[in-house]
């Protein structure tokens, strides 16, 4: 009985990768990042939060300047303890600093949140699905880097202008209320927004090189809250000291957002380019120590 040999099937050629699409682009890995950012329950909670401190933090000091007012024509308070009516201490000039003033609380919850979304990758090891789908370290943890800055910026510009406008409808019960044209007002509600993004790079610069999220918190409120309280303490011991202490990140942050500076201190602009400085020099060292490291 003949059988029939049924011909062998023709060698497959090896399929072709698609040479279609623009591939990995910086663009693309930005968006990504956008998502992570927006897409996930916690993050989106700490940021309302960090709004609403800040906001509620203006309106209690808004309040209190309208109390500090009203003690002015009080005769029963004491003449030692009325607040003065003209120059830095008067609650006049106190109220051009509202829309800023839940910056010190703002700047804690920013530096929190950029240290968690960088560190907690290490920690859960989605970092090694990051670097298989962007193979060059630089651009996916710059791309990182570029998304906390602009969430952190629109997070102090808006906390900042809802500051000021929350802060008008109390203030004006005694005549404490201000344009938002005031010389050197709106630029500080724009630098709030700025010196934010700027503790986001710094932040986030800390978790990079520690890939720890709790060394990272750490570090970062010892470099913006505990180090100026210690150089503080001890700048008496030397002259040199308060004159240095000028540069250190948080004091250079509230000249940034500061409406008038005064004469032996940096201005906004100074203050700023300190701010940067800090912020450019530790993402720099996290980029190459991050590309020197295993994942």
């Amino acid at each position: 009985m003949a059988t029939s040999i049924s011909p062998a099937p023709a060698q497959q050629r090896p399929r072709q990768p698609s040479t279609t699409g623009s591939g990995v682009t910086f663009g693309r890995v930005l968006r990504s990042e956008w998502i992570k950012v927006t897409t996930v329950p916690s993050t989106v909670i700490l940021i309302a939060s960090t709004v609403v401190v800040m906001v509620g933090l203006a309106a209690l000091f808004a309040w209190s300047l309208t109390i500090m007012a009203q003690s002015i024509n009080d005769p029963s308070v004491p003449a030692e303890f009325q607040a003065p009516t003209e120059g830095p201490g008067s609650a006049a000039f106190q109220a051009l600093t509202t829309p800023s003033s839940g910056l010190v609380f703002g700047q804690l919850l920013i530096a929190s949140l950029a240290v968690v979304l960088i560190a907690s990758e290490w920690a859960t090891g989605m970092i090694r699905s990051t670097m298989v789908a962007v193979p060059k370290r630089t651009p996916a943890l710059l791309a990182k880097a570029v998304i906390v800055a602009v969430v952190a910026f629109l997070v102090g510009f808006a906390s900042a202008f809802l500051s000021y406008l929350i802060a008008q409808l109390i203030l004006q019960s005694e005549n404490l209320d201000f344009a938002l044209t005031e010389d050197g007002v709106f630029a500080s509600v724009i630098n709030t927004g700025t010196f934010l993004a700027l503790v986001a790079v710094i932040s986030m610069s800390i978790g990079i090189l520690l890939r720890n999220t709790a060394g990272g918190v750490v570090t970062a409120v010892g470099i913006f809250f505990v180090l100026p309280i210690i150089v503080q303490l001890i700048s008496g011991l030397a002259d040199w000291i308060p004159d240095a202490a000028r540069f250190l990140p948080a004091d250079a942050g509230t000249q940034m957002v500061a409406v008038t500076t005064a004469d032996e201190a940096l201005t906004q602009w100074e203050g700023g380019l300190v701010m940067g400085a800090w912020a450019l020099v530790l993402l720099v060292v996290a980029l190459i120590t991050a590309k020197k490291r295993d994942v």
